[in-house]
């Protein structure tokens, strides 16, 4: 479209070139007084021909030029960094020029949202981790001060100032602890060490480790039915165990009084095993669920917490199921409970083999 635009220009260009010269040609054979011969007439408009043609496409190239030069520059707005002009086609279309730049506005557009993003969740994750190192060195600096001040003396005071003094501590060294292993896991460093052992006499391990937890808040734990068979995987134990005992304090931190939380196995497939750890208690809002396996985020806004924790129990399930290169899920509705499931390879005769 812009191309016929382009030569109509030209067109008109000659026209009114060639126009002028030949009116300036009779002009001066009138200022001579001598007209023209036929033979020099027929020459002459032969010429004038071909100067028409050729000025047409001369003007015509000239504009197409001029055009090209100038997309040329906005190009070089548009691209990217390193990339040179010989790598991408330049357009002479007007029409593909402006969706050229739609495109672009709509990408830049994308990545500066994108951007506020990040910005948004930097800013709250340094928030978080700056309320989750301050409140155990708040603590651990008031019964230091407290103690230096002359409550040491006082061999009672001291014993359990320092005794509390050593609860922030652990509680820092607990942090700092899983910091590192998601850090680890997100590098690559942390590897996953896999074995053979049975998940359902795992989970039994675990409710033997939370018993009293789970007496204390006053909350049942168990299999959601009996299960006579065993259940192999193939997979990191001390990892899963992990993955186990921080879904199932998650429960119990965030569980009723007089509630459950059940653990159920099922063989999902020939290659897959499926656990799932339900409860009834608070139950979490959809808008939450996205983001709930993010480092210290925390559905209470106010930062409260009601048993403790680093804020990084679901982080550190996430980044343990992902190196097992399985599926993690979680469906929750307030009120009603939650349940968490993640898969697991089943140690079959195939798998065996295999790693034999």
């Amino acid at each position: 479209m812009l191309r016929i635009k382009n030569f109509r220009v030209a067109l008109r260009l000659s026209t009114i070139l060639v126009t002028l010269l030949a009116l300036m040609l009779l002009l001066s054979f009138f200022v001579i007084g001598q007209p023209p011969e036929s033979e020099f007439i027929i020459l002459l408009f032969f010429l004038l021909l071909f100067f028409f043609i050729f000025s047409v496409f001369l003007i015509h190239y000239r504009i197409e030029r001029f055009i090209l030069n100038k997309i040329k520059g906005i190009y070089n707005d548009l691209s990217p960094s390193g990339v040179s002009m010989s790598q991408q086609i330049v357009q002479s279309d007007m029409e593909a020029l402006r969706e050229s730049v739609l495109k672009f506005a709509d990408d830049k557009k994308l990545e500066m949202e994108t951007l506020r993003e990040k910005e948004d969740y930097r800013k709250e994750f340094i928030g978080n981790i700056s309320h989750e190192l301050k409140t155990p060195l708040f603590t651990i600096q008031g019964y230091v001060l407290t103690l230096l001040e002359g409550a040491i003396r006082d061999k009672n005071v001291r014993e359990k100032y320092l005794k509390r003094t050593a609860k922030g501590v652990e509680r820092l060294i607990y942090v700092v602890k899983d910091l590192d292993l998601i850090t680890q896991f997100e590098s690559g460093i942390k590897t996953i060490d896999r074995s053979y052992f049975d998940i359902k006499q795992l989970v039994e391990n675990v409710f033997d480790l939370l018993e009293m937890q789970a007496i204390k808040n006053k909350i049942s734990i168990g299999f959601a039915r009996e299960y006579p068979q065993s259940f192999p995987v193939f997979a990191d134990e001390e990892r899963i165990q992990q993955v186990l005992t921080n879904l199932i304090i998650n429960s119990l931190k965030y569980g009723v009084k007089n509630g459950k939380t059940e653990v159920s196995l099922e063989e999902l497939s020939e290659e897959k095993v499926l656990i799932k750890i339900s409860d009834n208690g608070e139950g979490v809002a959809e808008e939450h669920l996205p983001r709930l396996f993010e480092r210290f985020y925390r559905v209470d806004k106010s930062g409260n917490r009601k048993a403790g924790g680093s804020g990084l129990g679901l982080a550190i399930v996430k980044h343990i199921i992902e190196a097992h290169q399985e599926k993690l899920l979680v469906e929750s509705t307030p009120g009603v409970g939650s349940e968490f499931s993640f898969t697991l390879q089943r140690a079959t005769k195939e798998v065996k083999f295999n790693q034999d």
